[in-house]
């Protein structure tokens, strides 16, 4: 297909897809969005009427069974990401679908066993964007000796700030839909991976500090998905993972990621992430300073980009792959498991 015209059909058109999906692949040559399903038939046809796409559809499988689709894009909610990439494959579709991969391990390995049995079907997954920028220098950084030997990471994420009991219920804190997903814990252990690879052992301590909250309707609902985690790794590269992710503490530290190895330091300054700062020392520097991200070495989204080039033939999927996708839903589950049973977790599981 590296110059026929490749026609994608839409499962779910949330915020990402509108924002990301649908301009992306329609700024690209020989590509058109021909078709939606979203969650009624009404804010599909908003959907269409705003993008210029010709079907919409009430039902899903319709998007999987329209033979002028080559591939689907899926933008629903984590729980029918599975369901729906295996409809796809078995309808010959190439498959992109939304992160977080799905809601379990069990899940993410039967996605993965799928699309081996369809090799010449084209699967990724929307990718951690915030770290994009950074990755490849940080990558080279490490090749190149600036660390050494990598000796221990330390992220601290806060999303929030002091315990809101008045803040609305949202679908991310449901097991139902999100699974063992925990806020954006997935999104920051998927790009430490990029970096230094996955971990080995698991040990975790949760805490869900607001046990209920009101939903739109004002019924309150019983939230089973933590606020707050701490996590210790072992990673299979020697060095110990630290992560601190919460959504309760006040006036907390920067959003960053330390770094730390023999030779060196580096510090991601994610006080912004929307604009993430990478800074580095070494032995002989008596303070880290910033580090330019050289142009060759830029990195940003195209995310689109890269799955139509998949399907033409010119490039294979990096971000994200099943297979890593498999390793960050076994990380979080992991981290749910060892904080249930107060036992250390092996990986792989």
């Amino acid at each position: 297909m590296t110059s026929e015209r490749i026609k994608i059909g839409l499962v779910g058109a949330g915020g990402n897809t509108r924002l990301r999906h649908i301009p992306g692949l329609q700024a690209m040559d020989n590509v058109a969005v021909d078709s939606v399903c979203n969650r009624s038939m009404a804010s599909g046809q908003r959907v269409a009427d705003e993008f210029g796409i010709e079907k919409v559809y009430d039902n899903w499988i319709d998007v999987m069974e329209d033979p002028d689709n080559d591939a689907v894009c899926i933008g629903t909610w984590p729980y029918m990401h599975c369901t729906l990439v295996l409809a796809a494959l078995e309808n010959g579709k190439h498959v992109q679908t939304e992160a977080r991969m799905t809601t379990n391990a069990s899940e993410a390995h039967i996605m993965l066993e799928a699309s081996k049995n369809f090799p010449d079907l084209v699967t990724q997954i929307v990718p951690a964007p915030h770290t994009l920028n950074l990755d490849k220098t940080i990558k080279a950084l490490i090749k190149d000796g600036y660390l050494g030997d990598i000796l221990s990471v330390d992220a601290a994420i806060t999303q929030g700030g002091f315990v809101d009991k008045n803040k609305q219920y949202h679908w991310r804190q449901s097991r139902d839909f999100s699974g063992y997903n925990i806020m954006g814990l997935g999104i920051w252990y998927e790009a430490v991976m990029r970096w230094i690879g996955p971990a080995a052992t698991v040990q975790a301590i949760t805490r869900i500090t607001v046990p209920q909250r009101p939903d739109q309707n004002g019924n309150l609902q019983v939230l089973t998905i933590p606020d707050h985690v701490e996590i210790l790794c072992e990673m299979f590269t020697g060095s110990v993972l630290h992560i601190r992710f919460s959504d309760v503490l006040g006036h907390a530290p920067g959003n960053g990621v330390w770094i730390y190895g023999t030779e060196g330091t580096l510090y991601v300054d994610a006080t912004n992430q929307t604009d993430l700062k990478l800074f580095g020392g070494r032995k002989s520097d008596s303070s880290l300073s910033e580090i330019a991200i050289k142009p060759e070495l830029s990195g940003g989204w195209r995310v689109e980009e890269e799955f139509i080039n998949a399907i033409r033939g010119i490039e294979e999927i990096t971000h994200t792959s099943f297979e890593d996708g498999v390793r960050y839903m076994e990380f979080t589950e992991a981290v749910t498991r060892s904080s249930q049973s107060g036992e250390k977790i092996y990986l792989p599981l």
